[in-house]
């Protein structure tokens, strides 16, 4: 039995077992311990939950677990943590956040040039996606609202070009330092599992000791360790 991780509000906590989302009440008379090592979990676990309620609007594909929102939770927690104070509800783009999880091969992914030009370089090879399909998955970064907003599109085989055997995009937007991408293949009911790639690096002032602080101090500080 695992517990991967835990939310809790308003008298409600929300954590993962064994794949399933579990709903139980949580009030209690004493005084909730946040040690450092649980404040990082909720702070992973909060993150996590509020990505989702984004992503969840263009109906990514998550086939690898009993919900597709049990599915992003358990990969999205793995994401370098990102402190915020109580109350905010605050998402970042980063490397890594998953917009898809299934039992195609994966595409590896990365951005770059062709001639100049900014472009998202893949592995996936010319004349194999004759029978699927191609989403691409943008995320990008609001700073003033401190959110992300994701969309997605499907992307014809005459949008791409071939670079080393293999397909690629390119354009002025590839170069925006505050934007990712993910292109997904998809056949059916499955799909590819990936994860976004991006140059975006506001997310990083967020992952600080000063930012712990500040954030801990929101939730009336930690609670020392108890050995």
């Amino acid at each position: 039995m695992i517990v991967v991780g835990s939310l809790r509000s308003d008298g409600i906590t929300t954590y993962m077992k064994q794949g399933k989302v579990i709903i139980r009440a949580s009030k209690s008379m004493q005084k909730r311990s946040n040690t450092l090592a649980q404040f990082v979990q909720r702070q992973k676990m909060r993150h996590a939950v509020a990505l989702w309620k984004i992503l969840k609007y263009i109906e990514p594909m998550f086939t690898e677990r009993a919900t597709a929102y049990g599915n992003f939770v358990s990969l999205a927690i793995k994401l370098p943590v990102v402190y915020v104070e109580e109350y905010r509800n605050d998402t970042f783009l980063m490397p890594g956040i998953p917009v898809s999880d299934g039992r195609l091969p994966t595409i590896k992914e990365k951005l770059g040039e062709i001639d100049g030009e900014p472009a998202l370089l893949t592995d996936l090879k010319v004349g194999t996606v004759g029978w699927s399909k191609l989403w691409l998955y943008t995320a990008e970064q609001n700073e003033l609202y401190k959110t992300v907003r994701f969309d997605k599109r499907q992307v014809d085989l005459d949008e791409m070009v071939a670079v080393d055997g293999c397909y690629a995009l390119k354009g002025k937007e590839f170069a925006n330092p505050m934007k990712g991408w993910a292109l997904v293949l998809v056949n059916g009911e499955r799909c590819s599992p990936q994860t976004i790639v991006t140059r975006c690096t506001y997310y990083q002032q967020f992952t600080t000791d000063e930012a712990l602080q500040e954030a801990a101090k929101s939730y009336k500080g930690l609670t020392k360790d108890v050995w």
